[in-house]
This record gives C-alpha cells, structure tokens and sequence, in this order.
C-alpha cells in the first residue's frame, strides 16, 4: 500500500467504513460485491447498503414515460446527499451525463461485454422467414427498439421492464420469440442461457459493459480509495461516449448508440441516432489520436446535429413528452 497518502493510512489505521450504496437486484448486489472485494483487497473496511429504486418499483410503464433522467441512479444520489452511504455503484449506461452537483465520479472499473443479445427459445428461422405469423421481440430500451424495427420493419417490439431475473422469466411466460439483454449483465450473474445470438449490428448504449463509482466531492478519503480501481482505456472510452450522447442531448432514452474502441495510438468512435420507429438513421464513423480525446465525442454529436439530428431530437424529445 505504498501508493496510499497518509490521509488514506490515517483512515486506514481508525477503521473509517466506506458505505456503499447500491440497488437491491442480483445484478446490482453482484456489482455492489465487486467493489466491496476489490476494496476490501486494498486494506479498506466495507459495508454494503441497498435500496430499491422508482425505476425497479414501477414496473408497469416503459422508462420514457415516467419522465425521470436517472430514474435507477436518483435514490442513491439522495442517500448520498443525506449522508446515509459513502458512495453508489452503477451499470454505467444508467448514469445521467450530469451528475448531482456535489456528487463526482470516482473511479470506472474495466470494461465487460459491450454487446447486445437476442435471448430466445431455439428457432431462429423467423429471423431468416418470418412467415405470416406474427414475430414480437421484447425490450424496455428505445435504442434497442429502434434498432432492431430498422433490421426487421415487419416485427413487433413489446416493451419489457423489471431486472435481468424478472425479464427472463417473463419471457420464458410469454408468446415473444426473443428478448434483447445486455450480455454484461447475464454474464455476470451467470444467467446467460444456451439460446442466444450476438447481435454485433447493434450498437451499444454509451457506457454499455461498465461499471462507475460515484462519491462526494469533498469526500477525499473515498474518491483517493476509489482511485485505484480505475481503468483508465475504460475511463477514455465511456467518457468519448457519453459526451456524444451529453451533446446529443439524448438523457438515458433517446434510441443513441456509441462505442469507442482504443487501438493503438488511435481511438474510434460509431455513433448512430435513430428515429423512434426505426426508420431513419444517422450514423458517424470516426477516429483521432488518442491524446486528442476530450473534445472527440462532442465533434462527433454535433457532425450529426448539423446532418438532421437536430430536427430528430426536436421530434424525439416533442413525441416522448406528449407521452409521459
């Protein structure tokens, strides 16, 4: 622990517990766990504290339609504000482009999985024939959706919502041939099944696959704790990311993908903006050095603004609002 500060090993040696908040899903307690351990591993003393969130209680509605940026993240910044937890771990994609004034992101742990998969139930010859029987894929996702309907124009998309768990089960209950997940968060929870097919086509939600810790801004002892896990290529990657999705202006549900990929001494980014039924897309391709990241992503957005994004969003956000 050489590389710890004395503020660190002051704490360190007086026991400080670091609180971490989470959601009350498998998913979240795994990713929850994760930090505690890697935590844990660095001499740090942990404890874990769940909530449930308004995005797991209501379940009857699709996301856009409570009108909540944030609606899975929201309850954890207010018991960090209140001082109930020392920080929140999230799925990255979740996480507002702004976060709470007070609260920072703390560290970015490496990366899973980016893909999209299509869980089904072993045929996929309605991919290839759909036939004159009806074909309804399920996902509670807006970028998912839009995507898919530009593939197959002829599907239905059922709107699907609840955790990992309670997705599998609903569609093993239903008469859907396929439900769209991230593989991340199967991986992770080992509830992946046999029956899957990558969708490498789709293009990720920003920060698919990661992991962040957020902390209070003054809270020295815990963001210097946290800033040993992070990964920095990750850090780069969802930063390009999430900034084109910030200048898009896209919140958590606008049908917006990007993902950006080191190599070498270059960083790549595919960013796309799709129409809300899928009809109409606008799509970017681009790569610079990457010492040359920090204003990459915002390049990207506002090439796409200029090309008819603007108008899109306008039409995006006047539908969505008309709903909720």
């Amino acid at each position: 622990m050489n590389n710890i500060s004395a503020l660190s090993q002051n704490s360190l040696e007086s026991g400080d517990l670091i609180r971490i908040g989470t959601r009350d899903s498998e998913l979240a307690l795994w990713q929850a766990h994760t930090v505690e351990r890697k935590l844990n591993n660095l001499g740090y003393k942990t404890q874990i504290v769940s909530v449930k969130s308004t995005g797991d209680l209501i379940l009857d509605k699709p996301l856009y339609e409570l009108g909540i940026t944030g609606i899975f993240t929201k309850t954890l910044d207010v018991a960090m504000l209140k001082g109930e937890v020392d920080i929140a771990v999230h799925s990255m994609k979740d996480v507002p482009t702004s976060l709470p004034k007070g609260i920072v992101q703390a560290a970015v742990l490496e990366r899973a999985s980016t893909l999209d998969i299509l869980v089904h139930k072993g045929d996929l010859s309605f991919l290839d024939k759909p036939g004159t029987n009806p074909i309804t894929i399920a996902t509670g996702s807006l970028r998912r959706k839009a995507q898919w309907l530009h593939k197959y124009p002829t599907h239905q998309v059922e709107d699907l919502r609840g955790n990992v768990n309670t997705r599998m089960q609903k569609l093993q209950n239903s008469h859907w041939q396929g439900a769209v997940f991230a593989a991340a968060g199967l991986e992770r929870i080992n509830l992946k099944p046999e029956t899957f097919l990558n969708l490498d086509w789709m293009i990720p939600a920003p920060a698919q696959g990661a992991m962040v810790v957020v902390a209070m801004e003054k809270d020295l002892f815990t963001r210097e704790a946290l800033a040993q896990l992070n990964h920095k290529e990750t850090e780069i990657c969802t930063f390009v990311e999430r900034q084109f999705l910030k200048t898009l202006e896209g919140g958590c549900t606008a049908p917006i993908g990007a993902l950006a990929e080191i190599s070498e001494d270059s960083i790549l980014l595919k960013g796309v903006l799709f129409s809300l039924d899928g009809k109409r897309k606008l799509e970017i391709e681009k790569s610079v050095k990457i010492n040359s990241y920090q204003n990459f992503g915002e390049i990207c957005a506002t090439e796409i603004l200029k090309n008819g994004g603007f108008e899109l969003m306008t039409e995006i956000r006047s539908v969505l609002a008309k709903k909720n």
